[in-house]
């Protein structure tokens, strides 16, 4: 009696042989071994199903009727395990499924929009869902799928996952097209300090950052008046007021209504990168999907 574990795949792939050819000879060449080896392979057979399968006729072999019954079975196992083996084919047209990304509201901005511009002309029935990203749960979350994606800081991307730099970002001061200092080609440190400034903090009631510890170096300080959850209010809130801010030069490169200068101190940048699980390397509609967003950082 045939089981799994007896059974070689091999003894499948020389039954079809058999069962199309109708001549152990014939059969020989098709698989490229030798006659007494395909015998051999016909004498197993016979042991696993215990039957005849092919008798032997004056014009080559016949099939039995258990082998009559099994040939479309056994063709149809063969196509199963050759498709398996071939590797998955991707068409960004055709394609529908959900990816789950989780970026900021700057990288949402500046990376995920060209993104989906591109996205949305190349393969529509693809959907995303935007999420939060909670630097402490990203590598839970792509192990388990809940992610497929997340925009990371450089530092702070786990080790163990993939990653590929986006480029680096500078900062720079921006204000409103009305605002006292606007004509100003620069600002002077004492003015820069001397003016209210608002911040982006994703923590949320955080008023310093980066260049808060650049001036601190110099023994300076500026003052914070306004601490915002998210960078993307920033351009309203600026157009509203004599605030000045110093922000991601990407977000607002285009913004309009807005003065920007270089601010006159070096604060230091950052370097954004794209993260995912080992579990989604391979898979030709997550490699197509990283790339499209990878070129639209470069657009």
């Amino acid at each position: 009696m045939a089981n799994l574990r007896s059974l070689d795949l091999n003894l499948l792939k020389a039954f079809d042989a058999l069962m199309e050819e109708r001549s152990v000879t014939r059969a020989a060449e098709r698989l490229a071994l030798t006659q007494p080896a395909v015998s051999g392979m016909l004498a197993r057979l016979r042991e696993n199903f215990d039957d005849p399968l092919f008798i032997r006729s004056r014009h080559g072999i016949v099939p039995t009727v258990r082998a009559e019954h099994m040939a479309v079975q056994v063709k149809r196992v063969l196509d199963d395990i050759h498709a398996l083996l071939q590797p998955p084919q991707f068409d960004p047209a055709q394609a529908e499924l959900q990816i789950s990304i989780a970026a900021t509201d700057y990288i949402q901005a500046t990376v995920v929009v060209p993104f989906l511009r591109q996205l949305r002309a190349l393969a529509p029935g693809i959907r995303v869902a935007l999420l939060p990203l909670k630097d402490d749960q990203v590598q839970s979350q792509l192990e388990q799928g809940q992610l497929d994606m997340a925009f990371m800081s450089i530092d702070s991307a786990p080790a163990d996952l993939h990653s590929h730099e986006l480029g680096a970002e500078d900062y720079v001061c921006a204000m409103r097209e009305g605002h006292p200092m606007a004509t100003q080609r620069s600002l002077s440190l004492d003015q820069f300090c001397a003016l209210d400034h608002a911040f982006g903090s994703y923590e949320g009631g955080n008023f310093r950052g980066p260049t808060d510890d650049a001036l601190a170096r110099i023994g300076r300080e500026r003052r914070v008046v306004l601490s915002v959850p998210n960078f993307l209010l920033l351009p309203d809130i600026l157009r509203a007021t004599d605030v000045i801010a110093v922000v991601p030069r990407r977000l607002v490169a285009v913004a309009q209504g807005l003065a920007l200068t270089e601010p006159p101190l070096h604060i230091a940048g950052f370097t954004k990168v794209l993260s995912w699980h080992p579990r989604s390397q391979h898979d030709p509609g997550h490699r197509w999907l990283r790339e499209l967003i990878i070129n639209s950082c470069l657009d």
